[in-house]
């Protein structure tokens, strides 16, 4: 394993080296991508990960990475002054998974948990999990789609909290599985104080999650998040008191929930259910319909609730509801 000294060279050499080599394309981009390349539905039977030919999980993995590394070339040529950044965190590794480990690492080390005992950690959690890679996969794809603000794999990658608490969530998930518990805690621990987002360990999460903004995120023991699913800052997945057992809510995919709502309680949130901003959610919400206000309510009344089409977490559709909600005007 490279030393960091070893993949932090000095900027203006790595510039100079870079600028006499031509960047490979940037792939356009659009927003209306296949449905089937943001999703991946259970009920698809990959091969095994060991067959010559590549999966299509991980012909996608390799097309998102030939990207992440053309914007970081594309942007240590526009900015020399994050040329040695960028080498140290994505152009010097060979893969997804080494890159994100090394930059977790960083990121989540102190003084008594080093860097090289943590990249060790992921990277030989994500390297031995494909489905963890594949998470990673979808979750850079959720960002990049869904958020405007997204300007690139590489950005994401790199600046987005959410993004990298919920990759480094899905390691401590394994390792509570794994009964390696004091160190999954440890992790959550570090996941809190450096990203303000707090999971716990034995907290389930799908494929294709974007935590936008991310900062005040609460997710108790007991949650399930399902595929394709946004979520807000200042959301709190929680239990309703000292009760202990199956007591924290399950999301369904495609689920959009706002910023501040709170939801509590063993509660069932259907499948492409939209739950409004500062909303307090206390029973289930049916698939398809929308929640809102505290206590929250059904747009539509509880007899006839108002469904829609769309997938709210994919679409991030926040206020197209407003106007059955109320006759709110200023």
């Amino acid at each position: 394993m490279q030393s960091q000294s070893e993949l932090l060279p000095n900027a203006l050499d790595f510039y100079n080296r870079i600028i006499t080599i031509k960047s490979p394309p940037i792939n356009s981009w659009s927003p209306k991508m296949p449905a089937g390349e943001l999703c991946y539905p259970s009920s698809i039977s990959y091969p095994p990960i060991s067959q010559a030919t590549e999966t299509p999980m991980e012909e996608d993995e390799a097309w998102v990475w030939a990207q992440i590394k053309a914007e970081a070339r594309r942007d240590a040529e526009l900015e020399p002054a994050l040329a040695s950044y960028l080498y140290s965190t994505i152009l010097s590794h060979s893969s997804l998974e080494r890159s994100l480990s090394f930059h977790l690492g960083n990121k989540l080390c102190s003084s008594t948990l080093l860097s090289t005992l943590l990249y060790d950690l992921f990277l030989n959690t994500f390297s031995s999990d494909p489905s963890l890679r594949a998470a990673a996969v979808a979750d850079l794809r959720a960002a990049r789609v869904r958020d405007p603000a997204c300007v690139s794999f590489s950005h994401c990658l790199l600046n987005y909290k959410g993004f990298l608490a919920c990759q480094a969530h899905r390691v401590a998930h394994k390792l509570w599985n794994q009964s390696r518990r004091p160190l999954a805690l440890a992790l959550q621990s570090r996941i809190s104080d450096v990203f303000a987002v707090d999971i716990h360990p034995a907290a389930k999460m799908g494929k294709g999650i974007l935590f936008d903004h991310a900062t005040g995120v609460v997710v108790g023991e007991t949650a399930v998040v399902g595929n394709n699913v946004s979520i807000l800052h200042h959301v709190t997945l929680g239990g309703t008191g000292k009760a202990c057992g199956d007591r924290h809510p399950k999301i369904g995919d495609g689920v959009l929930i706002g910023a501040g709502a709170t939801i509590l309680g063993n509660v069932k949130i259907g499948e492409g259910a939209k739950i409004g901003a500062g909303s307090v959610v206390l029973i289930d919400v049916p698939p398809r319909t929308t929640a809102v206000g505290n206590p929250a309510r059904l747009v539509g009344g509880k007899d006839k609730p108002s469904r829609h089409e769309e997938i709210p977490g994919e679409s991030m559709d926040h206020t197209s509801f407003i106007s059955e909600w109320s006759d709110y005007i200023i």
